[in-house]
């Protein structure tokens, strides 16, 4: 299957990609958004919508994440001792932190999910997060869906009609680049 397959998929079932979008977005981190905005610059996807789509599924994710840390702490985590002491941790990073911190722990690849529970069992309030996760949300939508918009620009520009399979190798190439590079920012974040 080439890229060019993919895309005429993609285009085939516009709503319920935008869904997928949504969901992936609200559960894990970047690639599918990059992804989304190279798709969205090749026409197969409206790039609006696909930032509506990353913005929303980042902020609702991250507040579902929140609402269960606030309502069962650790007390669900009674079967990992590790994690649930990881999560404590967490939780007092963010009452020293809870400013900056909702505004990078998306970038870190395995840091996100876990972070959206921390946040709830931290002592940050629910108005200060659902402002910080909305702004925060937004900011990783936009960043994300435009590099990738931007890859597309550049990839599609230099290739120049180069057959397809150099492209989604090109494509994947820059996905795994993006995933290293938050592997590197979470180990860094780890020994802070």
């Amino acid at each position: 299957m080439d890229l060019a397959h993919i895309l005429d998929l993609i285009r085939q079932h516009g709503a319920a990609v935008y869904a997928f979008i949504f969901a992936y977005a609200a559960s894990h981190g970047m690639i599918m958004a990059l992804f989304a905005g190279y798709a969205a610059q090749t026409g197969a996807l409206d790039v609006m919508t696909v930032l509506f789509a990353c913005w929303t599924g980042s902020f609702i994710g991250d507040v579902v994440r929140f609402w269960v840390g606030r309502r069962f702490g650790t007390s669900w985590l009674r079967s990992w001792p590790r994690l649930e002491n990881g999560l404590q941790k967490a939780a007092r990073l963010v009452d020293r932190h809870y400013l900056w911190l909702p505004l990078v722990h998306r970038y870190p690849n395995g840091i996100r999910n876990l972070a959206g529970f921390a946040f709830g069992m931290s002592n940050l309030r629910w108005p200060i997060f659902l402002v910080l996760n909305f702004v925060a949300a937004g900011l990783w939508a936009g960043l994300t869906v435009f590099a990738g918009y931007g890859f597309g620009q550049i990839s599609g520009k230099a290739m120049n009609d180069a057959a397809s399979n150099l492209s989604l190798a090109l494509l994947a190439l820059f996905l795994a680049a993006a995933w290293l590079l938050s592997k590197r920012l979470d180990r860094s974040i780890e020994r802070s």
